[in-house]
């Protein structure tokens, strides 16, 4: 299957823009007649033939229409700190897209060190975007998960899982909408004990919405976790191991995906 992301398609005739253009005739050898897949983001994919094979405005025709392609049977939000070295945190949203995941909000806590781009721009970057679009079409799937501004971890805690673009099967590829959501929050800190921490593996069962959240490098706060639990987060632990942001994030995204397997 040759993906290709149209989030403007509104007919049974669609002109590719032009490096898409240039990919589906130059790289990918597609002439007339040729079958490929779009995607608008949302959820449907259109299988299509390709009408003009001009590499500069590449034209399809859809000849079928696929809703909720992929849909899983969980959402999932993930509330993660953004990493120093800028490179981990895109490798983890290349992979959360990858695997599974409806909105990605990147959170500041007390102890992050990252606070925003360089020039003062915003988190949510084009350059971000242009990644998770790539690992869309790279894993086949139809939904483009949200990717939130960064936001402050308590305004996170005090919104709950509801409050995200993409959340609770509102707009991204899981949840049912009327279910409740399970709300966790990762955290190595041994002076924090009540209470205890769950093995992630154990608080996520098949078919639930959950939000989870991965501090910083040097982990959230007391007084972070103490909201969280006040706001009715469950403190999860993801192994023995300590391990880096990014991969924590990783690993709590695949424990979402492992407990819904068939």
């Amino acid at each position: 299957m040759q993906l290709f992301y149209a989030p403007d398609i509104n007919s049974s005739l669609y002109t590719l823009g032009q490096e898409e253009s240039r990919h589906c005739v130059k790289v990918l050898r597609l002439g007339a007649g040729a079958t490929l897949h779009l995607t608008d983001g949302r959820g449907t994919m259109y299988v299509c033939q390709v009408v003009v094979a001009d590499p500069r405005r590449c034209e399809v025709m859809v000849v079928e229409t696929l809703a909720d392609y992929g849909r899983r049977s969980y959402g999932l939000t993930m509330a993660v700190a953004p990493t120093k070295n800028l490179d981990r945190f895109e490798w983890f949203l290349e992979k959360a897209v990858e695997v599974g995941v409806d909105a990605v909000v990147p959170i500041l806590c007390a102890n992050s060190e990252r606070r925003c781009e360089p020039h003062g721009q915003a988190f949510k970057s084009e350059r971000a975007r242009r990644l998770m679009i790539s690992a869309m079409k790279q894993s086949l799937k139809a939904f483009l998960p949200a990717l939130e501004p960064l936001t402050p971890v308590k305004e996170v805690l005090e919104r709950g899982f509801g409050g995200f673009r993409g959340s609770g099967g509102s707009g991204g590829s899981g949840g049912s909408g009327g279910r409740p959501t399970l709300k966790l929050i990762a955290h190595c800190r041994e002076d924090f004990a009540n209470p205890a921490r769950v093995p992630i593996t154990r608080a996520l069962p098949a078919a639930s919405d959950a939000i989870i959240l991965i501090g910083p490098e040097g982990d959230f706060t007391a007084e972070e976790v103490a909201l969280a639990v006040a706001n009715g987060f469950v403190p999860v632990s993801i192994g023995d191991s300590r391990l880096r942001t990014e991969t924590a994030a990783v690993a709590a995204v695949m424990a979402a995906y492992l407990a819904n397997m068939q």
